[in-house]
C-alpha cells in the first residue's frame, strides 16, 4: 500500500477520528480478515451475515493494526464512518488515482476469470511489480483491498470483477480507473439475477465502456455476445478465439494425456507454440485472453507464449489434479459450476480417463445455483451430458440437483445414485474406486463439494501412512 496516515484516510473516506493520532503511519494493506492482518495496516470491521467485524477489531489492534475502519467506536484507534464498506471503496479510489505509473486491467466473464487473472498476472510479473486478486477477491469488497495492495512501484495492477446486478461493474470501474478491459464471455452462470444472457452481457459491458479514448478493450471473437461490444467502447480494441479473423487467434489445439492444452497462438503474421500445465481445452481461451492483453500492452509474442507454457495452477479447486497412491486421480474442480463450465468439466474427464489404463470416467456432481428459472431444465441437461461424455459412473450430491440423476437416467444410464451431502458422498464413493480411475468433482461453491476431493485424498494418504507405520512399528517391536 502506498504509505499515508490515519488523518489522510479519514479526509479520503469522510470519516471521524476516534481514539487516533492523525499523524500515525499506515504503511501496510488493509484486511476485513482479523486473522490476516499486517503490522502498521488497517483492519475493516464489516457486518457479515452472521460475524460482525466489530468484534474483533481489539483482537485486530493487538495483533499489529494501526486503526479499524468500523461505523462505531470500538474501544480502539479507529476512522468511524457510515458504512465501512463504501468506505473502504473510497479509500481505494483514493489510492488508485496516487498510482501514477501503474496500468489497470480489469477482467470480467461468467468463467474463467480467476484462471485468466493467474496466467495474466504471471505473464506481466516478468516485465515488473504485478498485484492480482489472492483467489477470487472480485466484490465491492475483495476489489479495493486488493488496489490497497499496490504502491508506487506497481507497475500493473490486475483487477477481477464479478457482478450481481446491473451497476456493480461500472462501480468497480469507478474506483479503479483501468485503462485496460478484458472480457471472456458470456454465459448462464447467474442468468437467474440477470434474467437473460443479454442482461448479463449489458452488465459485463460496463467494463468496456469505463475505459478511455486510449485505452484497450480485449473482447472475444467466438461469443457474439461479447463480440458485439466492440461498438460500446472508445478504445481500441483486440479480439482473441479460434475464429478466423481473431486479431490474436487460438490454432490447432490438442489434449495432452491429461487433458492439457497445447495450441499456435498467432498475432500479426507471426506464431508460437502454447503447452499449458492448466487442464482442460477452455484454458486455451482464457490463455489466449491474457495474451492478448499482454501483447496489446508491448509484450513480444515468444516471450507471452514461454510465460504461459511454465505458469502453474495458483488458484485452488479449478480442476486441480490429485494423483493417489493407488492410481486413482482426483479433478477437484469444486470451486463454481454452471452448465459451460460442467461440459466443460466432463469433456476433460472422459479424455483423461480414455488415456488411462483401465480408467473408468467418474463424475461426482452437485447443484448449480443461481439459474433461475432455467435451473430445472439445466441440470436435466447435464445429466444427459454425463452419458453422452462417456461417464462410467455418476454420483449426485444434494437433493437440489436430483435432476441430473434424472436426466441421466432419461439417456440409458444404469450407474446414477443420489446422496444427501458431502459426508455421504464420500461413504459412497471410497470403496467402489480401482487404480486408474478418474474422478471429477464440481458443484457451485456455496455447496463446499471440495470436502469431497479433499477427504479421497486426504483418506488415501491417511492409508499410506498408516500402512507404513504399522510397519516401522513391528520393525522396531522386533
Amino acid at each position: 500500500m502506498i504509505e499515508t496516515t490515519l488523518g489522510e484516510i479519514a479526509r479520503w473516506v469522510d470519516g471521524a477520528l476516534d481514539d487516533a493520532d492523525p499523524a500515525t503511519p499506515v504503511r501496510a494493506p488493509a484486511t476485513h480478515d482479523s486473522r490476516q492482518v499486517q503490522p502498521g495496516g488497517l483492519f475493516v470491521a464489516v457486518v457479515g451475515e452472521h460475524v460482525d467485524g466489530h468484534d474483533f477489531a481489539a483482537k485486530a489492534v493487538a495483533d499489529g493494526a494501526v486503526a479499524c475502519l468500523t461505523a462505531r467506536p470500538v474501544g480502539v484507534p479507529a476512522v468511524v464512518v457510515d458504512d465501512p464498506v463504501v468506505a473502504l471503496g473510497r479509500l481505494a479510489r483514493a489510492v488508485a488515482q496516487r498510482l501514477e505509473d501503474c496500468m489497470t486491467i480489469g477482467l470480467t466473464g461468467s468463467q474463467g476469470k480467476t484462471t485468466t487473472k493467474d496466467l495474466l498476472a504471471e505473464v506481466l510479473r516478468r516485465h515488473g511489480q504485478t498485484i492480482a486478486p489472492v483467489g477470487s477477491f472480485n466484490t465491492e469488497i475483495g476489489v479495493p483491498l486488493t488496489v490497497l495492495r499496490a504502491d508506487p512501484d506497481t507497475r500493473y495492477l490486475v483487477i477481477e470483477m464479478g457482478a450481481r446486478g446491473k451497476g456493480h461493474i461500472a462501480y468497480l470501474c469507478d474506483l479503479t480507473r483501468p485503462r485496460v478491459g478484458l472480457v471472456l464471455n458470456v454465459g448462464v452462470a447467474h442468468v437467474g439475477e440477470f434474467g437473460s444472457r443479454e442482461g448479463i452481457a449489458e452488465a459485463k459491458g460496463e467494463l468496456v465502456e469505463a475505459l478511455p479514448s486510449d485505452g484497450l478493450a480485449v473482447l472475444n471473437a467466438d461469443d457474439p455476445l461479447v463480440r458485439d461490444m466492440a461498438s460500446r467502447t472508445k478504445a481500441r480494441v483486440l479480439t482473441f478465439g479460434e475464429s478466423t479473423d481473431a486479431d490474436v487467434r487460438i490454432g490447432d489445439v490438442r489434449l495432452d494425456s491429461l487433458g492439457r492444452p497445447g495450441f499456435d497462438l498467432a498475432y500479426e503474421g507471426s506464431t508460437a507454440p502454447v503447452q499449458l500445465r492448466l487442464l482442460g481445452r477452455p484454458q486455451a481461451s482464457n490463455a489466449a485472453a491474457a495474451a492478448t492483453v499482454a501483447l496489446g500492452l508491448g509484450l513480444g509474442l515468444s516471450d507471452v507464449a514461454e510465460a504461459l507454457s511454465e505458469a502453474v495452477p495458483a488458484s485452488r479447486w479449478r480442476m486441480e489434479p490429485h494423483e493417489r497412491a493407488d492410481g486413482v486421480l482426483i479433478l477437484n474442480d469444486a470451486y463454481n459450476a454452471n452448465p459451460d463450465s460442467m461440459h466443460a468439466a466432463l469433456d476433460t474427464l472422459s479424455k483423461v480417463a480414455a488415456a488411462r489404463p483401465q480408467g473408468r470416467a467418474i463424475a461426482v456432481l452437485g447443484p448449480m445455483r443461481e439459474l433461475g428459472p432455467a435451473g430445472d431444465e439445466a441440470h436435466r441437461e447435464i445429466g444427459e451430458y454425463a452419458v453422452r461424455s462417456g461417464v462410467d459412473l455418476l454420483l449426485v450430491v444434494d437433493q437440489d440437483a436430483h435432476l441430473i440423476q434424472r436426466g441421466a437416467e432419461l439417456a440409458g444410464v444404469e450407474r446414477a445414485a443420489l446422496v444427501p451431502d458431502a459426508d455421504a458422498a464420500v461413504q459412497w464413493i471410497e470403496p467402489r474406486l480401482r487404480p486408474g480411475d478418474v474422478v471429477l468433482v464440481k458443484a457451485s461453491r456455496a455447496d463446499g463439494l471440495e470436502r469431497v476431493a479433499r477427504a479421497l485424498v486426504d483418506d488415501a494418504r491417511d492409508t499410506a501412512s498408516e500402512t507404513a507405520a504399522d510397519g516401522e512399528g513391528s520393525t522396531d517391536a522386533r
